[in-house]
């Protein structure tokens, strides 16, 4: 038998798995990232200034795949709590630099527990997280090919 509507079947969509395992994810996060003051957006912008140290806003929107408009309140926030520094590049005083404070580097230290924890909440086998990564940055790299 065939079903004209087959393709708009929730069941039959990529789209929404991925959709109800990130807002999983992000839920089984939350009381990890309030020991640390964060929300998950937080948490992904700490994650790049722990690695990078020193970044501006563009690469930080290039690096988490998000806007301008949805980067500058994050920055603002972090800054209010005193994770973050801004200032001005001496190069270019149209560019600002984002820096973390000794308070935001303190914090790294204590996010360690993070991914450990997710993990074992997940429980899912290293081989198929290893695959899902794979295929899922595949997807992302393609996209950014794309503009």
């Amino acid at each position: 038998m065939n079903d004209k509507y087959a393709a708009i079947r929730l069941k039959n969509q990529l789209c929404f798995p991925l959709y109800a395992v990130s807002n999983m994810i992000t839920r089984k996060y939350k009381p990890l990232l309030d020991e640390l003051d964060l929300t998950y957006t937080q948490y992904i912008v700490m994650m790049v200034l722990w690695e990078e140290n020193k970044v501006n806003e563009k690469f930080l929107c290039d690096a988490l795949c998000l806007k301008s408009n949805t980067v500058t309140p994050l920055l603002n926030k972090l800054t209010e709590k005193g994770f973050i520094k801004k200032e001005k590049d001496k190069d270019d005083e149209r560019h600002i630099v984002i820096t973390l404070t000794d308070t935001g580097e303190k914090l790294k230290d204590k996010a360690l527990c993070v991914p450990v924890s997710l993990a074992k909440e997940l429980n899912l086998p290293q081989e198929d997280a290893a695959e899902l990564y794979r295929i899922l940055y595949k997807m992302l790299d393609e996209e950014k090919n794309k503009q």
